[in-house]
């Protein structure tokens, strides 16, 4: 009986996630949080429409190693949590992380999965962004990036597999930290630093 009730509650959210998502079927629509002006090098282009958007909050992880001037701090991965939210309810709809992926022989991407049906996006950095006239002063970059990888859910799942280009932005935090990592004695040293940002899904429209 719960089984029943919350295999009924997900397919439930994942309906209102397919509505809310068509209802942002093009870039700049008219939504609850429409898509921003972006930097003309971060555009999309024709060819694409948005099909998933949602708010993630969690942090950019990063790990004190050797340097040419001695040491500094290296990003190591993304943890976050994304979240869409509709009439004041917000409900979890995917992770993002960094993970081996299955289309490129294990080489560690950044990661997407989908909370309900558990499919998968790859992606890499197209172009990134620091223009001031968008970004956030002290937040990570914008950026464009485009899926390399896909695997479906174990039950067949498919709801991200259809992106193509995914943006982040309206970034805030994220930076690495300006202490901590200035000695060799600080090598090895791990900082978790908070940030937010929007991720924007894309798919081919016309669909392919």
């Amino acid at each position: 009986m719960i089984g029943n009730l919350a295999r009924a509650f997900a397919a439930g959210v994942i309906v209102l996630t397919l509505g809310l998502s068509s209802a942002m079927a093009q870039p700049g629509a008219r939504s609850g949080n429409p898509v921003p002006p972006v930097p003309a090098d971060l555009e999309v282009g024709a060819g694409y429409s948005l099909f998933f958007k949602a708010h993630a909050i969690g942090t950019q992880d990063y790990v004190c190693l050797p340097s040419a001037s001695g040491v500094a701090w290296k990003q190591i991965a993304p943890q976050a949590t994304l979240y869409e939210s509709f009439r004041g309810f917000s409900q979890q709809v995917a992770t993002h992380f960094l993970s081996p992926n299955v289309d490129e022989s294990g080489l560690l991407r950044p990661t997407w999965q989908h909370s309900f049906d558990s499919s998968r996006v790859w992606a890499r950095v197209v172009q990134p962004s620091t223009d001031a006239n968008y970004v956030e002063a002290g937040a990570i970059p914008w950026l464009l990036l485009a899926v390399v990888g896909d695997a479906a859910g174990p039950m067949g799942g498919d709801f991200l597999t259809r992106a193509k280009k995914i943006q982040r932005l309206n970034t805030s935090g994220g930076v690495a930290p300006a202490t901590g990592c200035t000695q060799s004695t600080d090598l090895g040293a791990l900082a978790l630093v908070p940030y937010t940002a929007d991720y924007f899904f894309y798919r081919a429209w016309p669909p392919q």
